[in-house]
């Protein structure tokens, strides 16, 4: 390997924490997992919610549209088992109500008949196919593919950012994409970077996963790069490298402001899964309808990579995976550090979950007084004092919020984790960015 042909970063980011990796699962070839009953919401994305397009006692195949939406921040839903629609009945999940289309899988797995490879030649058809696809960011925002790949300044766009960092502990299911599915990964990227006549590509992993590095440099050394654009960047291994301000600053040396995207700064991000899944889609023309997800956390007992259909109940996965410790404390969708605690146990695998975490309860750490010791700000990769923010929310000042720039904050947890007196920082400032919203 010619290691001079590796990129360092070219900005840094002087703040940031080191975590613990516990990737446990790294070389667990991903197996997959087929429930009897699928569960799938009609909201898995930033955006319009879709409206059912099927009624209870339809029959439906693998990759079949069930919901979709005419708005044009939306994606379509696909059904990832065949069988029959049973109910579809109204819930709360993440705190809005949404449909929940029930489908009593057959176990035959049959495709839809109407499936195909999706040919692409130009820019209107990949947006195409990224929303026939169903495609929203895997790595967790949820934000329609189609929508990034269509932005007001296309012609400004210069760099694709390939975001395969996976900065928090446990999870490994975009490892495993570059390892497992590597030709999805090379075909996605060589088509955008045509498509768009970028004049940079920029790979970018943490320097924790040199397996990951031998093979995404295989895309940079491809014959295709005639002309030299492709480039592999190995991180820093510390949080939180792979969030979307960091990685650009780290790839191209831009800074996102507050309210902006990525094309903004001539920049496209996307995740190493949502290229392999939309290069699936126009090979074979089969949509977004199953995810892999890492199931791991001291109390599984059979930690996994697994691949499931989207609507899957974590209950399931549960056992599939051997079960768990009888008295954890806690199932978390995400990574430890910025993942969503499962209250219900009828949660479901969403298309941005990327991993199930399930904790042995840990020793009951009580806030105590703020020190004032200046961690939060210190380690903060925005450069937020989010001690200050606490104080305001404390006293009611809900009108420092802006001049404390709480709007910048990714929520990455970084304040909270280094406080030594465990203060509930990255609550308060999403509880100061929503106070903000609804003023707004």
């Amino acid at each position: 390997m010619e290691k001079e042909r590796i990129l360092t970063p070219i900005k840094r980011i002087k703040t940031g924490i080191s975590l613990p990796h516990f990737k446990g699962t790294a070389e667990k070839e991903t197996v997959a997992f087929s429930p009897e009953k699928v569960f799938i919401p009609v909201s898995m994305h930033i955006g319009a919610p879709c409206v059912p397009t099927v009624n209870v006692g339809d029959s439906v195949f693998v990759g079949t549209v069930i919901a979709d939406s005419e708005a044009a921040v939306s994606a379509p839903i696909h059904s990832g088992v065949s069988g029959t629609v049973t109910a579809i009945s109204k819930k709360e999940v993440g705190g809005r109500a949404t449909d929940i289309i029930e489908i009593e899988s057959d176990k035959k797995m049959e495709k839809d008949p109407n499936i195909k490879p999706f040919s692409v030649k130009n820019q209107a058809d990949l947006i195409e196919a990224a929303k026939k696809c169903g495609l929203v960011g895997l790595g967790g925002a949820g934000f329609p593919t189609h929508i990034k790949l269509n932005p007001p300044n296309s012609a400004k766009i210069d760099t694709l950012v390939v975001n395969a960092a996976e900065c928090e502990p446990y999870i490994t299911a975009d490892y495993r994409e570059c390892m497992e599915n590597y030709n999805d990964v090379i075909e996605a990227i060589y088509l955008i970077k045509d498509i768009f006549k970028l004049e940079k590509v920029v790979i970018c992993v943490e320097a924790n996963k040199p397996k990951a590095i031998s093979k995404l440099y295989e895309i940079a050394t491809d014959k295709r790069d005639k002309d030299d654009t492709v480039k592999l960047m190995k991180l820093p291994t510390k949080y939180p490298q792979g969030a979307e301000k960091v990685i650009i600053y780290s790839a191209t040396g831009r800074v996102l402001p507050v309210g902006k995207l990525p094309s903004d700064v001539g920049c496209i991000v996307m995740n190493v899964t949502s290229l392999g899944t939309l290069y699936r889609f126009i090979k074979t023309g089969m949509p977004l309808v199953s995810k892999r997800i890492t199931f791991e956390g001291t109390a599984v007992k059979e930690p996994k990579n697994v691949i499931v259909p989207i609507g899957t109940k974590i209950t399931d996965v549960i056992d599939f995976c051997g079960g768990v410790d009888e008295n954890y404390s806690k199932i978390i969708t995400g990574g430890p550090m910025m993942g969503t605690a499962v209250l219900d146990e009828d949660a479901v695998i969403e298309k941005r979950t990327n991993a199930v975490l399930v904790l042995n309860s840990e020793k009951d750490e009580k806030s105590t007084p703020c020190i004032r010791c200046g961690r939060c700000a210190n380690k903060c990769p925005m450069g937020l004092t989010p001690a200050k923010v606490e104080a305001a929310n404390r006293i009611g000042d809900t009108e420092s919020y802006e001049k404390l720039n709480v709007n910048l904050c990714m929520e990455c947890g970084s304040c909270s984790y280094v406080c030594p007196a465990k203060r509930p920082l990255t609550q308060v400032m999403r509880v100061a960015k929503a106070e903000l919203r609804r003023k707004k």
